[in-house]
Order: C-alpha cells, then sequence, then structure tokens
C-alpha cells in the first residue's frame, strides 16, 4: 500500500490540461474522489487556458480498479446506494458534456467503473496491459451505471460479452479491436510520449469545430442525466440484496 495521499489534481502544459487520480488501492475511486473528479473536469471544460483534457491516473500499474470496496460494503439503504452510484454517473455525465476533447491514457488494467470512464473519453490510448474487466456481476449487481458509455463505445455484443464474462480479463488489443483503443503500445514511456504529441497536435485546430465535433459524437445521450440516475438506483437497490451481502463478507474475510 502507498503512503500517497488520494488525490486529483490538474496541471496545464502546452494548453494541455492533464486531469491525473490517484488512490492507493489500485486507483479505485470512493465518493469523494468522484466528487472531486467530476468537478475538476467541469472546471477545465471553461477554462481558457486549455484546449484539450487528458484524463489519467497516477502510478504505473492500475488505471482505475472501479468503484471503493470500502465504500461498497458499507452501504445501508437504497438511497446511499443511489449516491453511492452516482459518483460514477456524475463523472461521465461532467465527461459527455464537456466541450472539449477528452483523451484517455490507460497504463494498465482497468475494472468496472474504470471501464466506464475509459469509455467515456473521447480517444483513448493504452498499454498492452491494459486489460479490461466489467466484474460487478461477481458481487451480485451489474454494470448499469458504466454501461450506457461501454455500450456506446464498444457496441451491444462486445459490452454484454465481458459484463456476462465477469470473472475474466479481456486484452488490450482486444479492446482496440472492439473500438475502445485508438492504439496499444509496448511502454507507459511509450504511451506517455504519444499521448502529449497527440493532444498538443489537437490544441494546433480549431477549438470552435472541436467543440462543434464533441456534440456530434455525443449526439442522443441528451438522456443520461436520468437514464444513469436510474441506473444508479437500480445498483443501489441490488448492492443490498443477500446475495451482493453474503458475497461481500466472503471478500472481506479474503
Amino acid at each position: 500500500m502507498s503512503d500517497i495521499q488520494p488525490y486529483v489534481k490538474l496541471n496545464i502544459e502546452n494548453q494541455v490540461g492533464y486531469i491525473e487520480f490517484f488512490h492507493p488501492s489500485h486507483n479505485s475511486l470512493p465518493g469523494n474522489l468522484l466528487t472531486e473528479l467530476a468537478e475538476t473536469i467541469t472546471s477545465a471544460g471553461t477554462n481558457e487556458l486549455i484546449k484539450v483534457i487528458v484524463l489519467r491516473s497516477g502510478r504505473d500499474r492500475t488505471f482505475c480498479a472501479g468503484a471503493s470496496f470500502n465504500e461498497l460494503i458499507n452501504i445501508d439503504n437504497e438511497a446511499e446506494g443511489k449516491i453511492f452510484f452516482a459518483g460514477f454517473a456524475n463523472v461521465i455525465n461532467a465527461m459527455r458534456k464537456c466541450p472539449k476533447f477528452i483523451v484517455g491514457r490507460v497504463q494498465g488494467k482497468t475494472v468496472g467503473g474504470g471501464v466506464g470512464l475509459a469509455s467515456a473519453t473521447d480517444f483513448c490510448m493504452a498499454t498492452k496491459f491494459a486489460s479490461i474487466k466489467l466484474s460487478e456481476l461477481n458481487v451480485g449487481i451489474g454494470p448499469f451505471v458504466v454501461g450506457p458509455a461501454v455500450e456506446r463505445k464498444l457496441g451491444l455484443s462486445a459490452m454484454s460479452q465481458i459484463a456476462i464474462d465477469a470473472d475474466t480479463f479481456y486484452s488490450a488489443e482486444w479492446a482496440r479491436q472492439k473500438g475502445l483503443f485508438a492504439h496499444v503500445f509496448e511502454s507507459t514511456a511509450e504511451l506517455d510520449e504519444k499521448v502529449k504529441d497527440f493532444a498538443e497536435n489537437l490544441c494546433n485546430y480549431n477549438t470552435d469545430a472541436m467543440e462543434e465535433m464533441k456534440k456530434m459524437f455525443w449526439k442522443g445521450t441528451e438522456n443520461w442525466d436520468s437514464l444513469l440516475a436510474e441506473r444508479a438506483a437500480i445498483s443501489g437497490r441490488l448492492v443490498l440484496s443477500e446475495f451482493t451481502k453474503e458475497t461481500l463478507k466472503r471478500f472481506k474475510k479474503d
């Protein structure tokens, strides 16, 4: 376990806004970090010093392990459950509404909600270590909140495949073939170089044109504020089931 405290930070370099999140537990995202991440994305979207945004996580290994397991275990009622799962909904909606292109930098494995974040970027690059898994069914829920973002990027067939096969990590190359990743690189160093070059090159383009393109790409998602809230309520109800409570107890013992 790292001794570095969890954080969300924004650094601006050559008109690129680098938003980085970190949590010592494999970059999992508890509610407070999700809130901060959504607010940072929204703020960067209106910052005149930023033309393009890069979303990344700290350290080398895991991009994002999804929801915070400790918070999941402590949910006591449906209202708490809905608020918990709405955290990822708020981040995805912030990314969707952001008027600037968001480039994803996925350096390692990503699970559950992390797959949703990668899917909500506008252009995503990864390393060969960036395998993906939708593990929610394992604990008696499902990828309800992130499902629309993942389906939009991978298609219904691929999304349903990884949602049902909840024990399996699918390779970065599989994710590239399905459209989640545009490019897959051999190392994090190579990924970082390519992301930097790509994002800085985008800054040379007409920002108005990029904003209009982003609206075009996300056309048909205008109902996601209500849709993802409904999905959060479903997960918030299911997380209270006997199945999920017993499963979480077993995980806690492990």
